[in-house]
């Protein structure tokens, strides 16, 4: 974090200047096995990617409302930056009738419907797949974003002080989640440059997008995101740390 650092994509831009190549996003799903290592340069190209599907192909602009029904997943904090980077608010398990835009799990396709704006559907399938079959009334994610462009820049200036971000029935700007992230990091042992969180706590509150997403960005550190921890034992825990150099846990 820097001194200019306003948003998060601003955020995401600085850890990219300072280190491309360390890990910022190790993902498990501990229902199917997968895992998956993003570094800030992998991480960085899917969100340029998605902003740019965001921006171009679905045409939002700052102050349209994303509906986010999406777990804790590597790709929700690909879409959480993405909005940020185009000026959009994500809002967070938000209602899909007030949304200009929904971007839906395959387990809630069918409340993501009652949006009238453009829908996407993402299958959440190891390695980022697509769906077997597209659902009806949806784009699928998996097939729109590889085509997008490698770098994005947004049509208009992103206002560091207008609202963001919606989770939990609570507002941010762009400003208040880098400056709260930043704040709260040392509680959740975030030291600096290097520090590495477990989280195991779902994105529909502030806490668990803080642990597992916006504070170890805001401090130079790296998250492993993990889904259905509790079908995770003490042991294989303790090994998962041990193996991923883990450095505070929040669950």
């Amino acid at each position: 974090m820097t001194t200019t650092d306003r948003t998060p994509a601003d955020l995401l831009r600085s850890a990219l200047a300072a280190d491309a190549g360390r890990p910022l996003v190790t993902f498990y799903d501990d229902a199917t096995g997968e895992r998956v290592e993003l570094s800030v340069a992998t991480f960085a190209n899917w969100v340029a990617k998605t902003a740019n599907l965001l921006q171009g192909e679905l045409s939002a602009e700052p102050g349209d409302r994303v509906a986010l029904l999406l777990p804790a997943h590597w790709q929700t904090a690909v879409w959480l930056l993405a909005c940020s980077s185009v000026g959009v608010v994500a809002d967070v398990a938000g209602d899909p009738k007030a949304a200009d835009i929904v971007v839906s799990g395959p387990d809630t396709l069918d409340a993501a419907r009652a949006c009238s704006g453009s829908r996407i559907a993402l299958a959440l399938r190891p390695l980022g797949g697509r769906f077997p079959q597209t659902p009806d009334g949806f784009a699928d994610y998996a097939v729109e974003v590889p085509g997008q462009g490698d770098r994005f820049a947004p049509f208009a200036p992103v206002d560091p002080e207008e609202p963001a971000l919606v989770v939990a029935g609570r507002e941010f700007s762009g400003a208040e989640v880098v400056e709260r992230a930043a704040a709260e990091a040392p509680g959740l042992g975030l030291t600096g440059p290097g520090a590495r969180l477990l989280s195991g706590m779902p994105y529909d509150t502030w806490e668990g997008l803080s642990a597992g997403l916006y504070s170890p960005l805001a401090t130079g550190g790296s998250v492993v995101l993990c889904r259905h921890l509790e079908r995770l034992g003490e042991q294989s825990l303790a090994q998962r740390i041990e193996s991923e150099r883990v450095t505070a846990t929040a669950r």
